[in-house]
């Protein structure tokens, strides 16, 4: 069943085309990213889906029988009202029935008068008729796991990150058949992004989704939306395999790009040559000639980011800190902290929202004091400070204005001095959007050059708070090999694990309570301890083995079935020997096939069969590999 077509579509926002023509469809019990470079009209793409913005041209349809439900990037809430009553707006029966049970409850326990409690019996009945008391139960359940207690606390009281909380409690208590989602985990912990994703995995819903959380992207979605330069590419799978396929894709454009230059170059050469009269034939060769030409020029290679800046000299001494206290009122943020950073150090920082992890890097920026303890950095220590709440740009000036209040040229790491425009042609911002006012930039943009702005600081300490928010996945890609080339001490504050895994070599986890643990890994090496101390707690005592006497003897029979149990059999031994030759020769087969992709010319066709061979290979051989890693625990 079809929930979404979208036919030749086309936006174009002041000067700036930003898809022209595109086309696609989404299918009941589909799970779709649409994944794109900031600016590149993804939430203008989400806008006009949802009717909230005009396409110049193109039509969309939605299934008018199902119910659909949007959270946007920057959600808009009443603040006059509670945070239960912006989740219960709504024209669902059920959310009515329970906002009037609410009601009628909360007028009760005021009251007490005899109309109240008709009132409230008749609500009763209605959320029996309807069903509604699980649902009821559903919505505390799902706003105590977004960490939304206080639901009569008025909206306007919140922070931004509350909100977008509240606005995204509100959809998933919907539970609609098509849900478009907006960058969810924005200003979410992780705790909170592995409920979610449980949460979205296990429920029948058709799913859009623009998220730069790669994890997330990899265990949700099982098709990726690509929207590149204007076009849209369509790649089945999880994000895993969009890498893959993607790569796949630039080669063979590259090797086609390759031709039609050698092609262009001939063609130029005739045409500088060609005769004044102008024959039938060679008309058609100029015509031809015109459509090369604008082939090489409209598919030009764009420079990549490129994140160089120059770091100033680090010292012997970094950062120490010395039995550090701090706490607001009773609520103690951290006890007796005591920690010597080292040079090099990439430090990966996690705990639940409002623990306490943002004062943390505050005080070591000396932005606030500690209520006892010491907190020395070294003489040479040059802080760059990347804050949650992004720098306060001001919306009315150009692009290059804020570059130049720092520095007309800006020192390079390798002895070079790069102006400000071409500083900011590095970070991909363009001749035209370096003179367009701050206010036209997307968030992800404004975010890009924020980062610029510290960079080219210099620092040799990186202080990242939520750094991740808002950027596009190939920008926090570039940043991930910059900071992990960094030769300088990093700090980071990051709901985004992928990003966490690949950088960080320690973690300093907030419990709560003033505690701060310190633990020798990245993310997932954490989460793996956990799971093996829970593994560990589950394991319950064998009744046999209360004393000494019983556990010799129990110990001997349990070798004995133990052992009895481990051989293998002919079946098992037959089993073992065929896998290593079945995975030896699959092996073989996937290395050929990648061969076939890089000397395949220009089929397409081809080019996608072989990448879907490619895929089935490569689960064949993760499969047979775990029975293989099975058997031989049970041969040995």
């Amino acid at each position: 069943m079809n929930f979404l077509t979208v036919e030749g579509l086309s936006k174009t926002y002041d000067t700036k085309i930003l898809f022209e023509n595109i086309s696609f469809s989404i299918n009941k019990g589909q799970k779709v990213a649409l994944v794109a470079k900031n600016g590149a009209g993804k939430t203008s793409l989400m806008k006009i889906i949802m009717g909230k913005e005009i396409p110049d041209t193109g039509t969309i349809s939605i299934r008018k029988e199902i119910t659909t439900a949007f959270l946007e990037q920057d959600p808009e809430l009443d603040n006059s009202k509670s945070i239960l009553e912006n989740v219960f707006i709504g024209n669902s029966p059920i959310i009515n029935a329970i906002s009037n049970y609410e009601k009628c409850l909360i007028e009760q326990e005021h009251t007490h008068t005899e109309e109240s409690m008709k009132r409230l019996e008749k609500a009763h009945e209605e959320m029996t008729v309807l069903d509604a008391w699980d649902y009821e139960l559903k919505i505390k359940q799902i706003l105590s796991h977004l960490n939304i207690h206080d639901l009569e606390q008025s909206v306007n009281t919140l922070s931004g990150g509350q909100k977008k909380r509240v606005a995204l409690s509100k959809v998933l208590i919907l539970e609609p058949d098509f849900l478009i989602l907006d960058e969810p985990t924005n200003h979410l912990d992780i705790e909170m992004i592995e409920w979610l994703e449980e949460f979205l995995s296990t429920k029948n819903m058709t799913l859009l989704i623009v998220t730069h959380d790669r994890y997330f992207l990899d265990r949700i979605c099982n098709q990726i939306i690509e929207l590149d330069k204007g076009t849209l590419f369509p790649y089945n799978g999880n994000y895993s395999l969009y890498v893959e396929k993607k790569a796949h894709r630039e080669m063979t454009e590259a090797s086609e790009l390759e031709k039609t230059k050698n092609t262009y170059r001939r063609e130029l050469e005739w045409v500088r040559r060609m005769p004044k009269a102008r024959t039938t034939k060679s008309k058609s060769r100029v015509d031809a000639f015109n459509v090369i030409e604008e082939k090489v020029k409209g598919k030009q290679t764009e420079d990549k980011l490129k994140l160089e800046v120059k770091m100033t000299r680090i010292g012997g001494k970094i950062l120490e800190m010395i039995k550090v206290n701090k706490a607001f009122g009773e609520i103690p943020i951290i006890k007796n902290f005591t920690y010597e950073f080292k040079r090099g150090e990439k430090i990966g920082i996690i705990g639940k929202n409002g623990i306490g992890k943002t004062t943390f890097l505050n005080m070591i920026l000396q932005l606030e004091k500690p209520d006892s303890g010491k907190i020395q950095s070294g003489e040479t220590i040059v802080y760059g400070y990347y804050a949650q709440t992004g720098m306060l740009l001001n919306e009315d000036k150009r692009v290059i204005e804020i570059v130049k209040d720092i520095g007309e040229f800006i020192p390079m790491a390798d002895g070079s001095k790069l102006s400000a425009s071409q500083l900011l042609l590095r970070f991909q911002f363009a001749p035209e959007t370096q003179y367009a006012y701050v206010s036209k930039l997307s968030g992800g943009e404004k975010r890009r050059l924020y980062l610029m702005t510290i960079l080219i600081t210099n620092p040799n300490f990186l202080i990242l708070d939520e750094p991740t928010n808002d950027l596009d996945i190939l920008t926090l890609s570039i940043l991930e090999e910059f900071l992990m080339n960094y030769p300088g001490c990093v700090i980071i504050v990051s709901h985004d694990r992928f990003f966490m895994d690949k950088l960080v070599d320690e973690l300093f986890i907030f419990e709560g309570d003033g505690i701060v643990k310190s633990f020798p890994g990245n993310y997932s090496d954490y989460r793996l301890s956990l799971e093996k101390k829970n593994e560990n707690r589950n394991v319950k005592p064998d009744a046999n083995l209360k004393t000494e006497s019983i556990n010799h003897k129990t110990e001997n029979v349990t070798t004995e079935q133990g052992n009895k149990k481990k051989k293998p059999s002919f079946k098992e031994k037959h089993e073992f020997e065929t896998l290593e030759k079945e995975i030896e020769k699959l092996e073989a087969e996937k290395k050929e096939l990648e061969s076939k992709l890089y000397t395949s010319a220009s089929d397409h066709l081809e080019i996608n069969k072989i990448s879907e061979r490619i895929e089935n290979v490569i689960m064949m051989i993760d499969k047979k590999s775990m029975r293989w890693l099975e058997l031989s625990e049970i041969v040995s």
